[in-house]
């Protein structure tokens, strides 16, 4: 089978009827309700400082399967372009145990996320939670795999076992690279791209492949992921940008 498989980025618009108030709330009272919205709900809230001023991102990642540092620090870089944040952006990193689960659905990625997850959005600072999970999507395929997915309003998951198997190969892209690329595609979902809570100042939406922009080129097009896994992705500048027409819709939304 081929290497250059057609690599997916997935953006899933949920509404979990299952969850109930108690769902919404700890013990002591500590609110969650408003890290339980849909995809591009709060894209608002991360990119301006109206609400929050501050961003912590928690990372939780299946023990051996640890995101690289230099991917994590190009995710940060990317939120201090785009957001404003003048409190700063913290980095919170910590590993669990593997839930023996080959083949995960978002059901059950937002079920570790209920377990796993402690920090939530309070006082002047907002909350992103990202997982990196041991097993690949349901719905993968020899034709098409899952890397990540943007689920809920502050929360993206990484299949980081999926991406080792397209990363730092012959002809594959280094891992670092191809997280970096990951990681941006699935926070700017959260941001509300594209035309997905952050409205679009001229119409470039990909209408076949929803929530992506039609400009090849852009990072948020779907085409980015069968543009990666490509030789002579081997530096930083090979990681594909926002293009002109994204830059504005965030822009118009409070962002930088």
């Amino acid at each position: 089978m081929s290497r250059l498989l057609r690599i997916l980025f997935l953006t899933l618009l949920l509404t979990f009827t299952a969850c109930s108030k108690d769902d919404d709330s700890e013990d002591g009272g500590t609110p969650i309700a408003g890290n339980r919205l849909s995809t591009g709900d709060s894209a608002r809230d991360f990119l301006s400082d109206e609400n929050f001023d501050e961003l912590v991102i928690e990372v939780v990642y299946v023990e051996g399967y640890r995101p690289t540092d230099a991917a994590l620090n190009n995710l940060v870089q990317f939120i201090e372009e785009r957001c404003h944040k003048s409190a700063g952006v913290e980095l919170n990193v910590r590993s669990f145990p593997s839930p023996n689960i080959a083949e995960f659905n978002i059901q059950q990625v937002d079920s570790i996320e209920k377990v796993m997850r402690s920090q939530y959005n309070l006082g002047d600072k907002m909350a992103l939670y990202v997982s990196f999970l041991d097993g690949k999507f349901e719905d993968d395929s020899d034709d098409s795999v899952v890397l990540g997915a943007a689920y809920r309003n502050t929360s993206f998951v990484i299949f980081e076992e999926t991406l080792h198997r397209f990363s730092d190969g012959i002809n594959e892209p280094d891992r670092f690279l191809l997280e970096s690329t990951v990681f941006r595609h699935e926070f700017a979902h959260l941001l509300g791209l594209v035309n997905l809570g952050t409205e679009m100042q001229t119409d470039h939406l990909d209408t076949e492949n929803g929530s992506h922009c039609n400009v090849e080129s852009c990072l948020m097009n779907y085409r980015v992921e069968s543009g990666i896994n490509i030789p002579g992705m081997t530096s930083e500048e090979n990681i594909p940008e926002l293009d002109s027409q994204c830059l504005a819709d965030l822009r118009a939304n409070g962002g930088k």
